[in-house]
């Protein structure tokens, strides 16, 4: 049986490059939220008359979040066959869930484990990061930094089984694949 591995956190706190190091380690296929979604929102926000750039807003939330989800899901489904998957993605609101793993599990046609793993850092490395990658797309949250951390409320642990993994720490990578959540999903 194949895993599912989904690593989430807040904007910022290095799921794109974690994602990309614990996919070549475990020789998984990797889905990457920005990778696999970009030029098609992109291209509906122009069509929309809203910037290119927008991840922030109202409607883009209220219209985009849930068909991006649904999308990584159907092409980690089309994969899990073949070999592990790694998506790496916010979600943020399915932090309360308790049951979203084994919710996953029962959602998806391939038999798989889900593993999470939940990154964390502090606020001032989450801006620093966001300030350094100079992404357009993230200009809304350094124009009005409180209001984006009031979105995301509390940074809480989630509420369902996962590894946390503090990304400020340079050996971040090697302290998740040394973990018991990690340890039985199969290396490369």
């Amino acid at each position: 049986m194949n895993t599912l591995f989904l690593v989430t956190g807040m904007p910022a706190v290095g799921k794109s490059t974690f994602a990309v190091k614990l996919a070549k380690n475990k020789a998984a296929c990797l889905l990457d939220i920005d990778t696999a979604s970009e030029p098609i929102i992109q291209a509906a926000m122009a069509k929309l008359g809203r910037s290119k750039d927008d991840r922030d807003s109202k409607l883009f939330k209220e219209t985009f979040r849930k068909p991006i989800y649904t999308t990584l899901f159907a092409l980690a489904d089309a994969n899990l066959p073949q070999l592990d998957v790694v998506i790496s993605g916010p979600f943020t609101k399915e932090l309360t869930n308790k049951n979203w793993p084994s919710e996953i599990e029962q959602t998806l046609k391939s038999r798989c484990l889900v593993k999470c793993i939940y990154l964390h850092c502090d606020q001032d490395t989450r801006k620093r990061r966001i300030e350094r990658r100079a992404n357009p797309r993230d200009a809304a949250k350094l124009e009005s930094w409180s209001q984006h951390l009031s979105y995301y409320e509390s940074e809480t642990r989630p509420a369902y089984p996962h590894l946390a993994v503090n990304t400020a720490s340079a050996d971040a990578l090697e302290i998740a694949l040394s973990s018991d959540l990690l340890k039985d999903a199969r290396p490369t």
